[in-house]
């Protein structure tokens, strides 16, 4: 589809508009905050005009910027670690492959079996990646019963190996 037809009939220029939705879906702003950032700049828009703009921008934007993400390797590294996020403890849960490029990430309170299967999910079905061969975690023990319970409902391959090594998945937190 051609930026002309995407754009027509529309009371700001497409430029406005694709950077309008970038911000929201790339920084935490609400439609209120784009809303002022945009009056900073002299635009007056209305936080539901934005609201329209993501919803019919969105999944484009997605769909034409997906197939440039960096293929992933097929040896995955797997840490959690508790940050501070807006002033609440929370496990941040990050899988990188063997050169250090980054599969995924989860945010959970929690930090059991339950948060690593939703993270594995999660992390399987991004499609910018490269089915595991394996995947390196340290001692946590809920990696294991995550993985068994994924395998056992079919939404993690059979062929994946899960290596339990302290120090070997040290590359997650250098980048």
């Amino acid at each position: 589809m051609e930026k002309r037809n995407l754009f027509k009939w529309k009371h700001y220029h497409h430029d406005i508009i694709l950077q309008t939705v970038r911000w929201y879906l790339r920084y935490n702003l609400s439609f209120r905050d784009l809303v002022e950032m945009m009056e900073e700049r002299g635009l007056f828009v209305a936080h539901t005009t934005i609201m329209r703009w993501v919803h019919q921008y969105g999944p484009e934007l997605d769909k034409r910027i997906r197939r440039h993400l960096k293929q992933t390797n097929d040896s995955w590294r797997v840490d959690e670690t508790y940050i501070k996020v807006k002033s609440q403890w929370m496990y941040l849960y990050r899988a990188v492959d063997s050169k250090g490029n980054t599969i995924d990430f989860y945010l959970s309170k929690a930090r059991n079996h339950k948060a690593a299967k939703r993270f594995f999910k999660k992390a399987l079905q991004s499609f910018h990646i490269s089915e595991p061969r394996v995947v390196t975690v340290d001692k946590n023990p809920a990696y294991p019963i995550a993985v068994e319970e994924l395998r056992k409902e079919q939404k993690m391959p059979l062929g994946i190996q899960l290596r339990q090594v302290k120090y070997l998945n040290n590359i997650v937190s250098v980048y």
